[in-house]
Order: structure tokens, then C-alpha cells, then sequence
């Protein structure tokens, strides 16, 4: 059986002891070349793995071994304080490396030590050097050990050529004898420290969304026994369980409400900042809040089958998922560092053998070289945007599975809408009443009230519910019939009464021709009839539509503003569709569309050279949300479709659509300007630290400089990424 054949298991991991992109890269090629693995991406930015593998040749553990093996650590998660940990290690690493360096510049002008300030300075610097800077030298060690080359490497061949030569060259080793700069090893160090605490920090704060989101579980529980209430804790409760939660308190697991009615706070999960009314037959969420009265919940779900954990869990996958942009900074990554040490070397030789310059220069020019190339500013283009962008959604109520669904979304240029249940309500309302001749309306709807009670059918029922709402009395029916796609019939004291569509009078020889005018007008505007009679005289119809969502006008207005062209596709009659088209505002209608054929509609527009995103909420739209480019599944639909989108709309709100693709152009316009700035970044400050300006400007860079300056890179596309929180509160303000 081949692997494709096999089913295959999925685990996300963090991964520690990662320095760059090319440290990535090459545990990525470790595991990818594991006996049983299908897949593996590894995300530096996230420091998280994502390996599908074939369960019965290889486990969790195997792939441990190999990471372990490749000179890094996994973990099974990283916390908030482990987050915080690892920023307070920067921190002290950086405190510690700076406070051994500044005495040095000083020092070199300044001899308070006489003749032994030199090996004071040199003391220092190889202090700062074999211990702050060790890191470097064992990701060298452990990169070429794993046959690659990662920026470890370079940052070791810079502080170790520059330390080596002040050595010889401060105590008369080997004839060799001029100028030291231990300053320059120490600077490095203390500069590439500074980057990363700033690193540290800056990815901390990128998942701090999700994170928050975790910490909302509740802990305790007040679990319902036969002896009454009992406090336990929250990772104890089990299915079927019934638990008490009393107002102001968290719900601790996913569950439906038995007893009591209340008003929850799901806004933590949903985005929607109204309290949501709860009654029994209710689902309640995990880690909401109850805002009311007491309620009795039956758990149905615990632990990583909750609604929030598969959020977390597929939030996570998507961060440590590659976007397909970060290709191209991929393959660059992948060849930049023996590339960096070849110009370095061709550097040297250029200014010492043609150049004429003394070893001293040359050999600073070298060092500038190897130490400001940054591939990890590459590295982070994508992946930081991406982390900030898809927590920015799930503090929207909008869940991204993957980042390059966060890239495609941007792409899109038709929108194909489901009608029912995405644009609309899916509830029908009475929308105009006519009795016959201007008849007796308060007869009519007592008829129709009388009916639509004891009927199942959702259009009788919406009657009964438009007639309850006026006070109508209801008089009952008795000796019911109800006739399949037709109506019902009853008796109403001594009259016999029919209640259906136009074949149920016809079924019954009652002349609707009188109302014929108006249902011809009603039935133009894509609305649904009843009839009403009695003893077999028409009284007079009802008519019904369906209720549009009350935000689909505003988010139809901005598709279209956004350059979109939308899409009704439907399975009702043309002339329901066309109506909910005209007035929404939507370009054109894809009406009496059968399930099975909804994705062929998509495949359609496909083939035209579009980029299709689908949003629906139904079984029969699953087929259509996988066909497209984009699924987009409405939060309140089916479990099925859920599973199908590649986006999840966690409120239903038709509007979040919108939100969506904007926060998906605004992410891909981050990842572009980071590429832009991370390779013009490159492209100028090599040939600088190389001296090319020299000549002409007498500018040069010394090597601590570039140091800083390539800390600073990365620093600087980690902070462009965070800019997207700002995009984010800006859209948040919008819905409440």
C-alpha cells in the first residue's frame, strides 16, 4: 500500500534551540527524510513543527529522536510564563554581555591599568565572547554537524576571526603584531543579544492572543451529584456530566442547558459583544461566561474536544504552516550563507591583493561582511505576519486553518454566497396579508393561526407566530389532515377550513383566480403563498419571505467597493434568488442549483481564470467550500461544512466576510513589504560592509555596526508584522 493510501496522523510541536531560517530549514529536511513521514513544515518565527506521518511505521517519539538527533529540543507546548521565561533569559543574557562590553571602549583609549589595561580588555572580551556568545558557536557547531550552514555560522566566523587576530596580534603571537579590536567580537555579541531579546519579546507579544484565549478555561467546576453540588476541578468532568453554573461564573465545559435561562458572554469566542439569551435545549460554550441566572448544563465535551481547544489547535497548526509566498525566501535562505562566506572571502582578497590595503582593513571589511548578512530577516518575512494576522482573526471571530488561506483570500475576485442561512436568516416572516374583496382580515388570520399551530411546516409555523404576535386569538382546530406539499385541512366548529399552497386548492375546487393579480406580484418578488379557505370559499393568502440578514446589504456594498464580483448560488427558484439579489445589490444569480452541482459552479468559474472563494453554511455546500480556492463556513452552520472551509466564521456574520478579506490583504501587503525591506536590506548592505563606498565617500562600516544593523533587520520585520494589532482594533471597533 503506498503512503498516500495509508492513513496518516498529525501533531504540531514546538521546537527549541532554533537560530534562524536555515536552522528551520534543515530540521525540516531531517524529518521529511524519516521512514513513515508524508509531510513536515517547520516555522522558525512560531518554533513549531507540523509533521503528518503514517502512524504504524513511525510515532511521536521517533520524530523526537530525530529532532533531538538534529541538535534541538522539542516540547509538546510552550505556556505564557515559558514565553515570558525565555524573554527574561534574553534579557539577562543582553544585561549581562552589555555590562562586560561598555568598559572596553574606554579601556582602549584610556589605561587606568598602565601596561595591562591589554589584557584586561582581552579578558573581557573573551569572557563576554565564551559565554554570552557560546550559543553562537554551538548552532555553528550543531549546523555544520547537520551538514548546512546557518547564521550561527557566520556570526561565529565573525567573532572568532575577530577575536583570534586581536589575540595574536595584542600579545606578539606568531610574528603577527598592529591594530586589535577585541571591542568588535564583544559588540557582536552584546549587538546580536540585543536582536534577539527584541526577537523574544516581539513573538511573545504575537501569540499572545492565543495564548489569553487559553488562559480563559475555567478551573473549577460545580459538579451536580445525587448528594448534591460538588466543587471539582474543571479537567475532571466527563461527558454526560451536569454541572451548575451560577451567575458571573464560567461555563467549564461545551454543553446544552437543561435547566434555567440566562444570558452568556461569548465574546471571547465569538467577537460579539452582546450577551447571548439561553434557555434549555441551549448550546453553551466552554470558558463563556454566564452573565444571569443559574444554570444546569449537561457537559457534552471536555478537555481537547471543547470549542475553544479546537481553535487553539487549529489556530497553532496554521501558524506552524508555511504560506506559499515564503517560497521564494525559502530557496534564498537555503543558499545564503555559503554564498555570504564566498563574498566575504572574495571581499578580503579584493582589498588585500588588488586593492593594496593592509591586512587590518581587509580583513574588517571580511568580518562587516559575514556578520551583516541576515537570512533571518527572510526567515521572519512571512511567518510573523502570518502569526499576527491569523491571532488578529480569532480575536475577530474569524479562524484561518491556514496561512495560505490568509494569502489566497487577498487573491479572490468572484464570491459565490449561499442564500439560505448566509445571506438570509433561513426564518420566513409574513411580509403582506390580502382578504378577499377587502374582507374580514381578523377571520383570516384566526384561520391561519388555528392551522399554522398544529402544522410542522416552517412557513405555517412563521404564520402562527405573525398572527400570535397581533393578539389574533387562536380557536383551534380539530379533525386535521395534513397533505404532503399541499397544506392541511381541518374543521373549525361546523366550517371545514383549508390552509396550503394554490395545489391544495385546486386539490379542493376553489377558485383563487380573484387574488390572482396579487399572487402573480407576490410570487415576482420571489415570495412564498399560502392560501386560506373556508367551507370552500377563498378568505383570502398570506405571503412570506425569508429574512435577510440584517448586515448582508452593508457587506454586499463593500464586496463590491473591495472589487469582488458576488454571486448568489442557491438551490430556491430563480425568481427567490433574483429577488434577494436586487436588493442586496448582487452582481448575478446562480438559481435552482442542486448540491451535487454547486461544485461544478465553482470549477466553472475556475476554469474562467478566477480566483473563487465559496461561503456557506449547509451539508449540501461542503462540496463547493472544498472546490474552492477559499471555503468560507458560516460559524452557525453544519459541523460538515466547518470541517470543509478553510475559514471559519465563529459569529455567522456575513459582514465578518468582508473583515476577512481585508485583514487578509492587509497580512499579504505586510508580507510584501517585509521581503521588500528584508532583501533590499541585503542587496544594499552587503556591498557596503563589502566598502564599495569607500573609494569615493571614504565610508566604511565597522564590523560591530553591521552587527547591530543586522540585529536590527530583524527586528525591524518582527515590528512591521506587529503593526497589523493596530489594523486589527481598528476592524474590532467596527463590530461593536
Amino acid at each position: 500500500m503506498s503512503r498516500e493510501m495509508q492513513s496518516t496522523t498529525k501533531t504540531t510541536f514546538r521546537v527549541q534551540g532554533m537560530h534562524c531560517a536555515s536552522c528551520a530549514q534543515t530540521l525540516e529536511k531531517k524529518l521529511r527524510g524519516m521512514d513513515g513521514v508524508v509531510s513536515a513544515t517547520v516555522n522558525f518565527a512560531a518554533e513549531k513543527a507540523s509533521v503528518h506521518f503514517i502512524a504504524s511505521v513511525t510515532d511521536k517519539t521517533g520524530l523526537f529522536d530525530v529532532v533531538r538527533a538534529a541538535g534541538f529540543r522539542p516540547l509538546i507546548a510552550r505556556s505564557a510564563i515559558d514565553e515570558a521565561r525565555l524573554e527574561h533569559v534574553e534579557r539577562l543574557w543582553l544585561v549581562f554581555s552589555a555590562v562586560l562590553t561598555l568598559p572596553i571602549l574606554p579601556l582602549m583609549w584610556w589605561h587606568p591599568f598602565g601596561t595591562k589595561t591589554p589584557y584586561v580588555i582581552a579578558g573581557l572580551a573573551t569572557f563576554v565572547q565564551f559565554s554570552a556568545g557560546l550559543t553562537f558557536y554551538r548552532g555553528a557547531w550543531q549546523s555544520l554537524r547537520n551538514r548546512a550552514a546557518n547564521m550561527d555560522v557566520l556570526v561565529a566566523l565573525g567573532i572568532s576571526a575577530a577575536w583570534g587576530y586581536s589575540i595574536l596580534a595584542a600579545f606578539h603571537l606568531f610574528g603577527v603584531a598592529g591594530e586589535v579590536f577585541f571591542e568588535t567580537g564583544a559588540m557582536l555579541v552584546t549587538f546580536i543579544r540585543f536582536g534577539k531579546w527584541l526577537e523574544a519579546r516581539a513573538r511573545g507579544r504575537a501569540g499572545r492572543v492565543l495564548q489569553t484565549l487559553l488562559q480563559l478555561q475555567a478551573d473549577r467546576a460545580l459538579l451536580l451529584t445525587d448528594t448534591g453540588e460538588q466543587d471539582v476541578p474543571a479537567s475532571q468532568l466527563r461527558a454526560d456530566d451536569r454541572v451548575v453554573v451560577r451567575p458571573g461564573e464560567k461555563i467549564p465545559a461545551d454543553g446544552v442547558v437543561e435547566n434555567g435561562s440566562s444570558a452568556v458572554d461569548e465574546s471571547m469566542v465569538t467577537g460579539e459583544s452582546l450577551p447571548v439569551e439561553k434557555q434549555p435545549g441551549s448550546q453553551v460554550i466552554g470558558s463563556t461566561i454566564n452573565c444571569g441566572g443559574r444554570l444546569v448544563v449537561k457537559v457534552e465535551r471536555v478537555g481537547e474536544e471543547t470549542v475553544l481547544a479546537q481553535i487553539a489547535r487549529l489556530v497553532e497548526e496554521a501558524q506552524a504552516d508555511r504560506a506559499p509566498i515564503q517560497r521564494l525566501a525559502d530557496a534564498v535562505a537555503n543558499v545564503f550563507v555559503p554564498f555570504i562566506v564566498a563574498v566575504a572571502g572574495l571581499t578580503f582578497m579584493v582589498w588585500y591583493l588588488w586593492g593594496q590595503a593592509d591586512f587590518v582593513f581587509a580583513f574588517c571589511m571580511a568580518i562587516a561582511v559575514l556578520v551583516i548578512a541576515c537570512p533571518c530577516a527572510l526567515g521572519l518575512a512571512t511567518p510573523t505576519a502570518i502569526m499576527v494576522g491569523s491571532a488578529e482573526g480569532l480575536s475577530l471571530g474569524i479562524l484561518f486553518k491556514r496561512p495560505s488561506v490568509l494569502e489566497n483570500i487577498a487573491r479572490l475576485d468572484v464570491l459565490l454566497l449561499d442564500k439560505t442561512g448566509t445571506l438570509t436568516t433561513g426564518a420566513f416572516s409574513v411580509t403582506d396579508v390580502v382578504a378577499l374583496d377587502g374582507g374580514n382580515t381578523q377571520a383570516l388570520l384566526q384561520v391561519a393561526r388555528a392551522a399554522g399551530a398544529v402544522s410542522s411546516h416552517p412557513l405555517a409555523q412563521a404564520v402562527a407566530r405573525y398572527a400570535a404576535s397581533l393578539a389574533v386569538t387562536d380557536l383551534g382546530l380539530e379533525d386535521i389532515e395534513e397533505i404532503p406539499g399541499h397544506g392541511l385541512v381541518g374543521r373549525m366548529g361546523s366550517s371545514r377550513v383549508l390552509f396550503g399552497n394554490a395545489r391544495l386548492m385546486a386539490r379542493e375546487d376553489v377558485e383563487v383566480g380573484l387574488l390572482a393579480d396579487a399572487a402573480t406580484g407576490f410570487a415576482g418578488h420571489g415570495k412564498s403563498l399560502l392560501y386560506v379557505a373556508r367551507d370552500g370559499q377563498l378568505m383570502g393568502l398570506l405571503a412570506l419571505s425569508d429574512t435577510l440578514k440584517d448586515s448582508a446589504p452593508r457587506a454586499m456594498a463593500q464586496l463590491s467597493e473591495l472589487g469582488l464580483r458576488t454571486v448568489i448560488i442557491s438551490g430556491d427558484r430563480t425568481e427567490v434568488a433574483q429577488t434577494v439579489a436586487r436588493n442586496l445589490g448582487v452582481d448575478s444569480v446562480e438559481a435552482e442549483v442542486l448540491p451535487d452541482q454547486k461544485q461544478a459552479v465553482v470549477r466553472r468559474y475556475q476554469t474562467g481564470g478566477f480566483k473563487v472563494g465559496m461561503v456557506g453554511d449547509g451539508i449540501n455546500d461542503a462540496p463547493a467550500l472544498a472546490a474552492a480556492d477559499v471555503g468560507i463556513a458560516i460559524g452557525s452552520g453544519t459541523d460538515v461544512a466547518k470541517e470543509t472551509g478553510d475559514v471559519i466564521l465563529v459569529r455567522g456574520d456575513v459582514m465578518d466576510v468582508v473583515r476577512g478579506i481585508l485583514l487578509g490583504r492587509k497580512t499579504l501587503a505586510k508580507i510584501r513589504q517585509n521581503l521588500f525591506w528584508a532583501f533590499f536590506y541585503n542587496i544594499v548592505g552587503i556591498p557596503i560592509a563589502a566598502g564599495v563606498l569607500y573609494p569615493v565617500f571614504g565610508l566604511v562600516l565597522k564590523p560591530e555596526y553591521a552587527g547591530l544593523a543586522m540585529a536590527l533587520s530583524s527586528v525591524s520585520v518582527v515590528t512591521n508584522s506587529l503593526l497589523l494589532r493596530g489594523y486589527g482594533r481598528r476592524l474590532r471597533r467596527q463590530i461593536t
